[in-house]
């Protein structure tokens, strides 16, 4: 195990840079922006797979934080699946200044080693000797959580399954947590770790959260009565763009070297390793993943919900997926999946009356699902785009993109009524690590803290249910039932392995 490189010692290297540090105050000699070593938010980095080792590039630049410590269950492997087949080895030859970096590795690179590499190698380019040895490295989280003390907050970049189970015990160490979406891929584990922020009182933060202009466009339009009352939202992603599965998988592999397959299954019940669990791809599994709603319908809906008021959850939800078939002794026989989300789902919700807006219902698509093109678009070539989002009201409809962008009433003769005379609001886009980060230095709530996204969590965990059986299950958030299928509640929870119960 590395040395361990304590505050104290990474603010007496950082020092050693000028010798007048004690007499001329520090922010004339950082210059501006310079953040003085003692003031930096200290990050314990865990999951080095390639989207950790991706946004750790970016925050590695951010003058306000100091990575100390990462951590992964697997040390190296160049077995990653990723968007792009050169990126991850060009970001570590960006941070380092290695350009070399890699140059024999064949596949694509990640894990801890890789991560410890990153950090190392760029803090070592700001020190005097051009060499920096102060990120311990750990196969095990709570190894790390017990022995490391001088860090401030954890940022969560492994798959779905262990989000709760690293982020209660984070909090319950005194520490604050960032985390990508989903909070958790189970109902219970998402209410117990927001209930266990608000316990602890330390602050957290969902990386879903962001502002965006069109948000703001949509509450004006829809406060205008534009479109009278609000009917339904729908919502469509190009997603998944990672293969899905139809059962689990039946040729043996072995498990790579360096590649704690024991700590990567965390909670879920024992099972034999195989490389389509991992990586980008555990993202479709029950067991591993939360599917395309978790993926993407955070990032589209949670601003959504924030901006409308909407903070009550479903009262019920109905969703129907892809069917797939087989050849067995030559007859076709429907494949029973009960291990992996559809290859493409349509999920309905049924939302309550909130604060602002009336009961209304939420239409959720992907795997290239759609809603009917509209009437009111005109013209020989009309199309919805591959992803958007639209809202339907009782005197019209709204087209925005995923993410609500640029929202338009149609047909275009509508919005050019609508828009005469008058000007949209402006609201400046938001979504940056300086909005958790600053949040964290001064102990405040951030705007996207887990304290705010209950009814997003709920929502998306009662889509997954609802995919699972195929039905129309009603909702009782207060008792977290639902209410006409008893046996569906099981999807709430989770079989844990012994010694891994929450």
């Amino acid at each position: 195990m590395p040395k361990k490189f304590s505050r104290r010692k990474f603010i007496q290297q950082s020092a050693a840079a000028t010798v007048a540090a004690t007499i001329v105050p520090r922010h004339v000699i950082g210059g501006k922006g310079f953040v003085a070593p003692s003031d930096k938010l200290r990050i314990a980095y865990i999951g080095c797979g390639t989207q950790g080792l991706r946004e750790m590039s970016d925050l590695l630049k951010n003058p306000k934080i100091q990575i100390t410590s990462v951590c992964d269950p697997n040390k190296f492997t160049s077995d990653y699946r990723d968007w792009s087949p050169n990126q991850i080895r060009n970001l570590v030859r960006e941070a380092t200044g290695n350009q070399n970096w890699g140059s024999t590795i064949t596949g694509i690179p990640g894990g801890r080693d890789v991560g410890q590499t990153m950090v190392e190698g760029y803090y070592g380019r700001t020190m005097p000797s051009g060499s920096f040895k102060g990120c311990t490295s750990y196969e095990d989280f709570r190894e790390l959580l017990d022995k490391e003390k001088d860090f401030d907050a954890v940022k969560v970049m492994t798959p779905d399954h262990l989000h709760a189970t690293v982020s209660i015990a984070a909090m319950k160490k005194g520490k604050h947590v960032v985390i990508h979406k989903p909070i958790a891929n189970r109902m219970h584990e998402a209410r117990l770790t927001i209930e266990t922020a608000r316990k602890t009182g330390m602050k957290t933060h969902l990386l879903a959260y962001s502002k965006i202009q069109g948000n703001a466009n949509l509450k004006k339009m829809l406060e205008d009565g534009t479109i009278g009352k609000l009917k339904e939202i729908h919502n469509w992603s190009n997603r998944p763009v990672w293969p899905q599965f139809t059962g689990n998988p039946k040729e043996k592999m072995e498990i790579p070297k360096g590649m704690n397959w024991d700590l990567w299954l965390g909670p879920v019940p024992d099972r034999p390793y195989h490389l389509d669990y991992t990586h980008m791809v555990f993202r479709g599994w029950y067991d591993f993943g939360g599917g395309t709603i978790a993926d993407m319908g955070h990032y589209s809906l949670w601003p959504l919900f924030l901006t409308l008021g909407i903070d009550k959850p479903p009262i019920s939800a109905e969703a129907c997926g892809t069917i797939n078939r087989e050849f067995v002794n030559q007859v076709s026989h429907e494949i029973e999946n009960h291990v992996a989300f559809p290859f493409s789902t349509m999920v309905k919700f049924k939302f309550p009356t909130q604060k602002t807006i009336s009961s209304f219902d939420l239409y959720w698509y992907d795997g290239g699902m759609r809603p009917h093109i509209p009437d009111e678009l005109e013209g020989p070539n009309v199309a919805l785009p591959i992803e958007g989002m639209m809202f339907v009201g009782e005197k019209g409809k709204i087209l925005a993109g995923f993410n609500c962008e640029n929202p338009v009433l149609i047909p275009d003769s509508k919005m050019k009524t609508y828009l005469s005379g008058m000007t949209m609001p402006k609201e400046k886009s938001e979504r940056s690590d300086d909005i958790w980060i600053d949040a964290f230095r001064n102990n405040i709530e951030s705007p996207g803290s887990f304290l705010h996204a209950s009814a997003i969590s709920e929502t998306i965990q009662l889509g997954a249910v609802a995919i699972r059986t195929g039905k129309r299950l009603h909702y009782n958030s207060e008792k977290m039932l639902i209410t006409n299928d008893a046996d569906a509640n099981k999807y709430f929870f989770r079989e844990y392995r012994k010694g891994w119960e929450l």
